[in-house]
């Protein structure tokens, strides 16, 4: 019977404590936003006359996004969404990234496998530390352990190397792609309720334009631009998270890519000498 492995018991610990990080972190930031829109976008010192149902002073931002309506702070609590899960995404792949450069790391490990130093190899990677460093090792490990065993015939015990790589890298990837569902759900929606609100917000202007008999000018351009606020404010948090996105993606491939190429070189080395 397996036991599991120290490496796969923290990878569970990481995964329950990232679900409790984003169960509180969304509702927390919504709450967040409605204060800051209430009383701090909503405050009467950003309206004329101190009243915050009249028009917003001339030049006060505060008060001109306060008038984008009740999408608004749904719109704030997805850009602080955004970037609070860009945070947690940036050191947890820093993390699995280990302490020096992926790359870098995976030449050395390349290079003392090419002249049989395995246990050097696995002295480096208990140095960098990190995902890539965890797969690689318990690559490592299995070759030191199949290397003794001539019982076993070397395509068996070449599957077993593959085996043991592809377990400790399908432990280790969900960590680095959690929560960025969250991201690339936030860049599809938020342009989407930017729009919705500067919609609402054009109804509202129209219709109080309507019943109030005479045009008004000012009125008319208030409205406006305090419906265009939502859709400058989905279009940005839509850019982030794009942004955001990509990025991370970019750098996990980089990842998967580094653990691949070590783990083709660790079989590689392992066929050489077990054909010698």
């Amino acid at each position: 019977m397996k036991t599991p492995s120290k490496s796969s018991s923290s990878s569970s610990l990481g995964e329950s404590f990232k679900s409790v990080f984003a169960a509180v972190v969304i509702p927390l930031e919504l709450i967040g936003a409605i204060l800051l829109f209430v009383y701090v976008l909503g405050s009467p010192d950003n309206f004329a006359g101190g009243d915050n149902a009249n028009h917003p002073l001339p030049g006060n931002y505060l008060g001109i996004v306060y008038k984008g309506g009740y999408i608004v702070p749904i719109l704030m609590s997805l850009m602080f969404m955004v970037i609070t899960f860009a945070i947690e995404r940036f050191i947890t792949i820093s993390m699995a990234t280990g302490k020096n450069s992926t790359q870098s790391f995976i030449k050395k490990v390349k290079s003392l496998m090419d002249s049989n130093n395995v246990d050097q190899a696995i002295s480096e990677c208990d140095k960098q530390k990190g995902s890539v460093a965890s797969v690689i090792k318990a690559g490592l490990s299995k070759f030191n352990e199949l290397s003794k065993n001539n019982t076993i015939e070397i395509d068996k015990r070449i599957q077993l190397i593959q085996k043991d790589i592809e377990e400790t890298t399908q432990l280790e990837m969900p960590m680095l792609e959690k929560n960025l569902v969250i991201i690339a759900t936030i860049a599809s929606i938020a342009t989407l309720l930017g729009l919705l609100g500067t919609v609402l917000g054009m109804i509202k202007s129209f219709a109080a334009l309507a019943t109030a008999g005479a045009p008004d000018s000012v009125a008319l351009a208030n409205g406006i631009s305090e419906a265009l606020i939502n859709t400058a404010l989905g279009i940005g948090t839509s850019a982030l998270a794009i942004i955001f996105y990509n990025f991370f993606t970019s750098k996990i491939d980089a990842l998967t890519y580094g653990i691949d190429e070590a783990g083709f070189s660790i079989v590689q080395n392992f066929t050489a000498q077990a054909k010698v």
